[in-house]
C-alpha cells in the first residue's frame, strides 16, 4: 500500500508540473496509481489556470 501511495503523489506531483515519467507509468505494480496520479496532478493544474484565468477576467471588467 505505501509503495502505491508513494507511485499516485509521484504522479500527482508530475502531473501537476505537467510532465509524465514512462518509466513509472509503464512500472507492472505500481504504475496504475501513477497514471491516476498524473490524471489527477493534471486536473489540478487545469483548474488552477482556468480560476487564474477567470479572475483576471473578471478584474478587467471592473
Amino acid at each position: 500500500m505505501e509503495e502505491a501511495l508513494a507511485a499516485y503523489h509521484a504522479g500527482h506531483t508530475d502531473g501537476s508540473a505537467g510532465v509524465r515519467d514512462g518509466m513509472r507509468a509503464n512500472d507492472p505494480e505500481t504504475g496504475t496509481d501513477y497514471r491516476v496520479g498524473v490524471v489527477d496532478g493534471s486536473v489540478v493544474a487545469f483548474q488552477s489556470e482556468l480560476i487564474a484565468a477567470v479572475r483576471r477576467l473578471l478584474d478587467e471588467t471592473r
